[in-house]
């Protein structure tokens, strides 16, 4: 019998690896070169968690019978408390028993939504610019991308009009996410009550990716403050950005009883809970008071900000100084042809890492985005290289 050649299985030609998984690499074999190489690409804090945060954790570790498997269901303290978050902060009742389900981060909420609600054939909404992975993941599970514009002329707003003309019979799930990650694009109350409408018009369920909205933003706005929107309405939440605290891996899903007990039916199969001092001291970093969340997710992202829009400037980019979040995002001047021109440049020759906006989506092809996960330093340090190079740039045309 002839030896069978080991394939593997066909979803893999349907995705690529994650643009930062391959970057990463190369920025880290340029760094091992002695390039000293500042990123500005990743939306990963820089900074702690709160004292008491990290007080429970130790707290919880030094307990003999803390070690053990937990419910994939999460702890009834941590669930509570994300019930009690979403009350103090968006006035958003939850039922902490029924209605939240624990999850390791958006990516596997992400997975774990798509299982629940669309077969192989069926077609999901995704914005186009976007999170890559509402993508790459509907491909994985056979669904098909449908695509809905975000543009600036609109505020990178969904456009009700252009998405009424859509054939929608297909479409199971709408992906949505305010304020919007990569554009900045603020959260509006009437787009929420437009997206739970347009919902319930076509029998679709929107998810909301709800992450940002302690950062640079004082308004705390949710899809679930709408009236009728448990009923055909998911919000992911997570406690990486608003908490810093991206490596414990500590997420949220929150939606009717029902859709709660499908989603926790994929992931009991998939994961158990996670380490019960990570879930206890999570539930503690829910109680920061608003002094911490100011100092954290608005002062200091406000004075790192600045230095971004000099690049910006620098770089002759355009940019709306109205969008929030923890990312700058601005379009490309005209003269370079293709958005790697810039950001391959800055990378090599100024030694900054900063991120294209084509891994977003089509809409994102002529726009970069900068982050502010860096201390101040490093952002001003980014600045000086840049300036260096576009002086560098001007003597040679002279030349």
């Amino acid at each position: 019998m002839a030896n069978r050649q080991i394939e593997p299985a066909e979803r893999l030609s349907l995705v690529q690896e994650y643009y930062f998984s391959r970057k990463l690499k190369e920025v880290a074999q340029m760094n091992a070169e002695g390039k000293d190489i500042i990123s500005l690409a990743i939306g990963s804090p820089d900074m702690p968690p709160s004292e008491q945060t990290i007080n429970k954790l130790c707290e919880v570790a030094k307990l003999p019978d803390a070690h053990g498997y937990q419910m994939t269901v999460g702890t009834p303290e941590l669930r509570m408390a994300m019930a009690d978050f979403y009350k103090r902060w968006y006035g958003v009742e939850l039922d902490g028993k029924t209605e939240v389900l624990p999850l390791i981060g958006s990516k596997e909420g992400i997975l774990h939504v798509t299982l629940a609600f669309v077969n192989p054939g069926d077609e999901v909404l995704v914005p186009n610019p976007g999170y890559p992975t509402y993508t790459s993941l509907s491909k994985i599970l056979g669904a098909k991308i449908v695509n809905y514009n975000l543009r600036e002329d609109n505020g990178w707003q969904p456009d009700f009009e252009e998405l009424e003309k859509m054939d929608l019979s297909k479409v199971k799930l709408m992906w949505t996410n305010y304020p919007n990650m990569p554009t900045g694009g603020r959260a509006r109350r009437e787009i929420y009550e437009r997206l739970v409408k347009f919902a319930k018009d076509h029998g679709i369920v929107v998810v909301n990716d709800n992450p940002y909205s302690f950062i640079l933003s004082e308004a705390h706005l949710s899809i679930l403050q709408v009236p009728g929107a448990k009923d055909c309405c998911i919000e992911f939440n997570s406690m990486s950005k608003s908490h810093n605290m991206p490596g414990w891996r500590v997420g949220m899903c929150l939606a009717n009883a029902q859709f709660i007990q499908w989603i926790m039916k994929i992931k009991s199969n998939v994961d158990s809970g996670t380490f019960r001092g990570i879930q206890l001291a999570a539930a503690e970093a829910l109680k920061n008071d608003e002094a911490w969340h100011r100092e954290a997710n608005i002062e200091t992202y406000s004075r790192r900000r600045q230095w971004a829009e000099q690049i910006m400037d620098v770089l002759g980019c355009t940019y709306d100084k109205d969008q929030v979040g923890m990312f700058l995002w601005g379009k490309i001047p005209e003269q370079y042809a293709d958005v790697e021109d810039l950001t391959e440049k800055v990378l090599h020759e100024a030694r900054v890492f900063i991120t294209p906006g084509f891994i977003f989506g089509s809409n994102g092809k002529r726009y970069i985005r900068i982050s502010l996960c860096a201390k101040e330093e490093k952002i001003k340090q980014a600045l000086e290289r840049i300036k260096r190079l576009r002086i560098s740039e001007s003597k040679a045309k002279l030349a």
